[in-house]
């Protein structure tokens, strides 16, 4: 999802996916976003003193963060997260927002986190988990995968990431031979995203699938979905949309 779709996106208690990760690390005063992205979770992280650093590999969203005034003292580099551009020992905390379920060599990406954070540090990420039964993302993503499979194998985008981070026993799997304890912390979060239907289109239809589609398939797919739609739309014009994410901490021994 964009950073605009989860930034609008909300839980029970009214925060944002962003926010609640943000309280993760709370008392950390040198932070790593990995996989920043435009920067907005970043620019919600800076506060006096605290030290922020961001990586990721599109450099227009680089560039965009630049912009924030808030992230003008941010350091923020072009890279890989399996190669991270930061010395060791660089940073208390390291944070993640639906980025590390899409990354491949994910062991050697633990490896890299572990080796940027000092002892004692915390790593916080939200990870995707899935569909709320009967609203219109689960609907989406079944139309979706229909679309996929008799699309040209040219215009469809790989699996990403490994399964393994998007449970609290795969992560552990993963995190623990990088040096890191158990998770300590995993929380499953209702995020809504409900709203008028043009608007929920325009947060459903920013999933990376998307992306090598052409426009008439595209077109085609939100006209299934606007009909898929139409029996679950209230009164008021607002359709139920919601998804869940994981929220998972685990700190380095």
């Amino acid at each position: 999802m964009t950073a605009e779709a989860s930034g609008r996106g909300r839980a029970p208690d009214g925060r944002s996916s962003y926010e609640i990760l943000c309280d993760r690390v709370a008392g950390s005063m040198r932070v790593l976003d990995l996989g920043c992205g435009d920067g907005l979770l970043l620019e919600l992280l800076a506060q006096p003193d605290r030290q922020l650093s961001g990586v990721d590999l599109p450099p227009h969203s680089l560039e965009l963060a630049r912009r924030r005034p808030a992230l003008f003292e941010a350091k923020l580099e072009e890279g890989r997260a399996q190669e991270l551009p930061f010395a060791d020992n660089s940073f208390d905390a390291c944070v993640s927002h639906m980025a590390l379920m899409l990354m491949s060599g994910i062991e050697q990406v633990a490896a890299e986190v572990a080796r940027v954070l000092s002892p004692g540090g915390v790593l916080a990420c939200v990870v995707g988990g899935g569909a709320v039964g009967g609203e219109a993302y689960e609907g989406f993503l079944t139309l979706l995968r229909r679309t996929i499979e008799e699309t040209p194998a040219s215009q469809r985008i790989p699996a990403l990431g490994d399964k393994r981070t998007r449970s609290r026993k795969g992560l552990d799997e993963v995190l623990g031979p990088a040096g890191f304890a158990a998770v300590e912390d995993w929380e499953t979060v209702r995020i809504d995203l409900s709203g008028p239907v043009e608007q929920v289109w325009a947060t459903v239809s920013g999933l990376y699938d998307l992306g090598p589609l052409d426009r008439a398939t595209v077109e085609q797919l939100r006209h299934a979905f606007f009909a898929e739609v139409r029996d679950m739309t209230t009164s008021d014009g607002h359709v139920p949309c919601a998804f869940k994410i994981h929220i998972a901490t685990a700190r380095l021994r």
